[in-house]
């Protein structure tokens, strides 16, 4: 790493893949398994959210209380991975447009650390990027999930792990969150960072738009183009 090097964290689902729901289907099993009920999990709507957020409220109603989910947390991850490969290879998952050029680009410079900010767990993450053919070791680091429910606390999360590894210091204006959300620019914002916004999920242009992003993308086809958007000027 240089002394002006970047770090760029990206979401994974709608971002860097397309799951086609097997996130969704491994969490109801794994809910299953574990807790005994999948409790209102059909009626959350997942996007932008993280597991440990998704399952509290999926949970909330069922009699379930906070302190029985983390009762039951580290067998429930480790369920939630081992479904998660059958639930990949059940439905699929494939890589976004663009997104092999993009990381073949940004794994090549030596003034870029790569990081994941995502709402899976740590467990599952990898298992997601496998499936899509994507090495998770282009990503040494991350904020997942697992680590926090409010997904503003891991770009944060991400950075300190950065500097653990590196022994750098990634101040917000060396920081880039890239993602296909209101909420991942919401979280890229609430550290200071570079927030990239992407099309490629299931929030809508005008949406994303509407949240001012310091850049907008309608996928990752236009490598130029991309790099431009995500690596600071």
């Amino acid at each position: 790493m240089s002394a002006m090097s970047s770090l760029i964290l990206f979401d994974i689902d709608g971002t860097l893949v397309w799951a086609n729901g097997a996130g969704a289907l491994a969490m109801e099993r794994a809910l299953l398994q574990v807790y005994g009920t999948a409790g209102a999990l059909e009626q959350v709507y997942m996007a932008g959210m993280t597991d440990r957020a998704i399952i509290s409220q999926a949970l909330a109603g069922s009699g379930i209380s906070e302190g029985d989910i983390l009762a039951r947390w580290e067998p429930f991850t480790q369920a939630m991975a081992r479904h998660m490969r059958v639930t990949a290879a059940e439905r699929g998952i494939q890589a976004c447009p663009g997104v092999f050029a993009l990381l073949d680009a940004l794994a090549g410079r030596e003034d870029v650390l790569l990081g994941l900010v995502t709402g899976n767990l740590a467990h599952t993450a990898p298992i997601k990027l496998r499936a899509a053919g994507i090495s998770p070791t282009l990503f040494p680091i991350g904020g997942y999930g697992s680590d926090d429910s409010d997904r503003n606390k891991l770009p944060t999360i991400a950075a300190r792990r950065a500097e653990a590894l590196t022994g750098e210091r990634f101040s917000s204006s060396r920081i880039v969150v890239v993602g296909d959300t209101p909420a991942d620019v919401a979280c890229g914002k609430a550290v200071g960072a570079k927030t990239v916004a992407v099309a490629t999920g299931s929030s809508l242009q005008e949406v994303l738009q509407a949240t001012q992003p310091d850049a907008l993308l309608p996928d990752f086809s236009d490598l130029a183009h991309t790099l431009e958007a995500i690596l600071p000027g």
